[in-house]
């Protein structure tokens, strides 16, 4: 991928450190263990890493909390490792994308510390959003895990925190705060980061005087302020001196307002939660598609798909369940029964169906391989969403799990036990089965190269009405298939089978790839999907 809009059609993975690959046995996974397992990850056929934060961190909230944006945590290695696995990364054709988090930073950041120290009415202070003391907490704000966002200081002053109270939210009404992130961006994109994803990229601006929540349907307080779009017009125009990429994690339900982030002197991209967070429902699915396809044309922003991230649960599991197979943080909770056959069945299929969408897909790390959702012990659970919702959300633990890599089993302990059973799923294992998740990744992401760039989807008529079909046409410029043939000039279906019956097939030359066996007849039979060339 040489050209600069790369980014339109990307498949990119995404990494957390702490739990991708361990080589030094301590328990966490470091930049050392990203770096051994590179030419995996290019074998996997993804053109792109995504990085969740590396940055010197307490850990309070898996690295969000940023005590140092220009230095690499002691547990993850080096700022001279990150900058060695950039380069190596692309020396493999991989892009690094890199975490920012701009909304809020550690309490052990020296900027807050500072504040402690300088007390009331300091400049120190004014980077925050501190409150004189007071009886009450300053507003009635819920906060994104849940409970009152103030927390006080010895002192008795409040200060804000959307997040957990390890982590004070910044003024961005401040120009040393604005300086600084830009600051930060240029550190980055001049060690060869590709881009930045951005965390809570609709949080940080934040209404004057912190007013309560609206009674009367007025604008957000804190969320999806238009003084935002001023700060990503910068970020854009200092990204843009890199040819580096902006992606904003942005959970907007009003489509329109989304796009505005994308018009185009601003963000390139954002996470599309709206299809994540569907059941496999093949009406839901298609509303979700068409949904992202229509808000993204009109400001000529490429969509985004992605079934799973470090903070929801993992597919397996979601897909597996009876009723429940959306997604949504309220309704998580222990013990919800899932059939693992099932639920793997049906992420096959939907890994061909995502990666077959127009636009740019996200895979977290192992989804690859098939991964459930592990079942963590309530007194290890270190997630503060668990904490904060006073024991009632599971957390998000169980999708970090560090990656099973051996088949014979991990030696030592890890920061998060993994469960017995997972040798079965293990890379070394699936490297050597040809009907394995992996494998079914690796060939869909090889194939993927010769469409991703293919015309925009068209929806096709089934007979079977518990199905979805759609075809892309490829003008030219394709990649030698694995049957030798040129998928240039041609066009590609992609039919998902989410109904109880078998359903033939439509009319094609070539079967391209399945994500399960079909029947002895040639039909496709339930949760199956399957890529066509015609």
């Amino acid at each position: 991928m040489s050209r600069t809009d790369w980014w339109r059609s990307a498949a990119i993975y995404q990494v957390y450190v702490r739990s991708f690959a361990d080589a030094n046995g301590d328990g966490t996974g470091d930049l050392a263990g990203v770096r051994a397992r590179l030419p995996y990850l290019a074998e996997l056929g993804v053109d792109a890493l995504w990085f969740t934060p590396w940055y010197l961190s307490p850990l309070a909230d898996g690295g969000y909390d940023v005590a140092d944006y220009r230095t690499v945590d002691p547990a993850f290695g080096t700022l001279a490792e990150a900058e060695a696995l950039l380069a190596e990364a692309r020396e493999l054709g991989l892009r690094t994308i890199v975490d920012i988090v701009p909304n809020h930073v550690s309490d052990q950041h020296p900027w807050f510390k500072a504040a402690l120290a300088a007390g009331p009415g300091s400049p120190e202070q004014e980077l925050f959003h501190f409150r004189p003391s007071s009886p009450a907490p300053p507003n009635d704000w819920v906060g994104e895990f849940g409970g009152v966002p103030w927390s006080r200081t010895e002192s008795g002053q409040w200060y804000l925190h959307l997040f957990s109270p390890e982590q004070p939210d910044l003024n961005w009404n401040h120009p040393q705060v604005r300086q600084e992130h830009e600051d930060v961006l240029r550190f980055w994109f001049e060690r060869g980061a590709a881009g930045v994803r951005i965390d809570s990229a609709a949080l940080l601006a934040k209404a004057d005087g912190l007013p309560d929540m609206p009674r009367d349907g007025g604008s957000h307080p804190f969320h999806d302020r238009p003084e935002l779009h001023g700060i990503y017009r910068s970020w854009r125009r200092l990204a843009e001196e890199y040819g580096a990429v902006l992606i904003g994690e942005i959970w907007l339900p009003d489509t329109e307002r989304f796009a505005r982030y994308l018009r185009p002197d601003e963000l390139h991209t954002a996470f599309n939660f709206d299809f994540l967070a569907r059941p496999w429902d093949a009406a839901e699915l298609r509303a979700s598609i068409d949904l992202t396809l229509a808000a993204h044309a009109p400001v000529g922003a490429p969509a985004t798909w992605v079934l799973a991230n470090h903070d929801v649960t993992r597919t397996v599991t979601r897909y597996g369940r009876a009723e429940d197979t959306g997604f949504a943080f309220e309704r998580k909770r222990f013990g919800v029964p899932t059939d693992l056959a099932l639920g793997t069945r049906r992420a096959r299929a939907a890994a061909l169906l995502t990666l077959a969408l127009p636009g740019s897909v996200y895979l977290y790390q192992g989804e690859e391989l098939g991964l459930p959702e592990a079942e963590i012990p309530r007194e290890l659970i270190q997630d503060p969403m668990h904490a904060r919702s006073g024991g009632v959300d599971p957390g998000r633990d169980g999708c970090r799990v560090p990656l099973p890599w051996r088949a014979e089993g991990e030696d030592g302990p890890s920061w998060l036990p993994r469960p017995a059973d997972w040798t079965s799923y293990a890379a070394e294992r699936q490297a050597a089965d040809p009907d394995s998740m992996l494998a079914l990744y690796r060939t869909a992401l090889r194939l993927r190269r010769s469409f991703r760039d293919a015309g925009p989807l068209r929806w096709l008529r089934t007979e079977a009405p518990e199905a979805l079909a759609f075809a892309r046409t490829v003008a030219g410029g394709g990649a030698v298939l694995g049957s030798g043939s040129v998928l240039q000039g041609s066009t590609l279906l992609c039919v998902v089978n989410f109904g109880t019956r078998d359903m033939l097939l439509p009319a094609h030359r070539e079967l391209l790839l399945a994500s399960g066996p079909l029947t002895p007849g040639g039909a496709l039979p339930q949760d199956t999907a399957v890529w066509l060339r015609t």
